[in-house]
């Protein structure tokens, strides 16, 4: 993000955590949904890469339904944005109406015997929203945030996170790495990682629909090196009726879906380990993009295939490889 026309970022996103939950919920959902088919009409924001990495998900799809598929996929990343600006103000009653968890119990387990669960997460969905249900309802939530452009973005974004009541790292300072692993070993947290881009060059290469992607390694390093349990997560969007919705204050929901617990063989190497378990919370990943995929916020160039490959094959060798500290390189939260 960056400053253009005069337009102060930082302020913009300020006022709009200000002024948007004053805002009647019909007006604002109106609002956004217009600047996300406006956005679609004129193909920007990334519109033509988001229909480059759909078109992975449903091979063959004809272009009036992709067309149709990316609208939706529009409109579900600025329901994101709407939630967002708007969540500071919910009640706790609210966000507990918002969110519906399926398979709980493959974690419930470990959290009752004050473990921390490590959490693989897409973009998907709203991970905000998740991320407070998650504080007050499961554990503590401790992840990573990409830094952003200019610096009072990203600092709206801090304090707006941390008022949910979760600690945030910032990708990229020192010794991010050393605090996932000390939060992953002290127990009583969730940690939920946005994986599905790599943003270190240290990633790791795993099959997504057929094709090469590259994915950050934190999630499975963490696991692998703390032995705390992982889980694929996927965060969808669904409609609301009756009393939900009543208690919810909006049309729309979320569903958390646990993955099964992502596990590896012991026998192999570290490294061995982590690409195996990159692999296996991917493979859950793919299944749920294929169920929900307008809801998959995906419009950066994610697959191998569209990447610069002179720029990607300098990126590629043994020391880009899963190193552990790949760990802090998981996105944790940035759109």
């Amino acid at each position: 993000m960056t400053r253009r026309m005069g337009i102060d970022a930082g302020r913009l996103y300020a006022t709009a955590w200000r002024l948007a939950p004053k805002v009647p919920e019909p007006l604002l959902r109106g609002a956004f949904t217009a600047g996300a088919d406006v956005a679609w009409a004129l193909r920007k924001g990334g519109v033509d890469q988001l229909e480059r990495n759909l078109e992975r998900v449903a091979p063959g799809v004809e272009r009036r339904d992709l067309r149709r598929l990316s609208r939706g996929g529009m409109r579900s990343y600025m329901r994101y944005f709407r939630e967002a600006f708007t969540l500071s103000g919910a009640t706790p009653e609210q966000i507990r109406a918002r969110m519906r968890v399926a398979n709980r119990e493959v974690v419930q387990p470990y959290l009752d015997e004050g473990r921390s669960v490590l959490m693989a997460l897409g973009h998907l969905g709203n991970w905000d929203l998740a991320g407070a249900w998650g504080t007050q309802n499961l554990a503590p939530v401790l992840t990573v945030a990409e830094r952003l452009e200019p610096p009072s973005v990203f600092e709206e974004f801090l304090a707006f996170r941390e008022s949910l009541g979760m600690t945030i790292l910032a990708f990229g300072d020192d010794g991010v790495f050393r605090s996932l692993v000390r939060g992953a070993q002290e127990g009583g947290k969730l940690v939920p990682l946005l994986a599905d881009r790599d943003l270190s060059a240290q990633g790791i290469e795993v099959d997504l629909f057929g094709e090469r992607v590259r994915v950050a390694a934190g999630p499975a390093a963490l696991s692998v090196m703390t032995g705390a349990p992982l889980f694929g997560t996927s965060l969808t969007y669904e409609r609301l009726d009756g009393e939900r919705r009543r208690a919810a204050g909006t049309p729309w929901g979320v569903v958390a879906t646990f993955g099964p617990l992502v596990e590896t063989d012991p026998a192999l190497s570290r490294r061995e380990r982590i690409a195996q378990a990159s692999q296996r919370w991917v493979d859950f990943l793919g299944e749920e993009i294929r169920r929900r995929p307008e809801d998959w916020h995906m419009l950066q160039k994610v697959f191998v295939s569209d990447l610069d490959p002179a720029r990607y094959a300098r990126t590629v060798g043994p020391e880009a490889t899963a190193a552990p500290q790949a760990a802090a390189a998981t996105e944790g939260g940035a759109r």
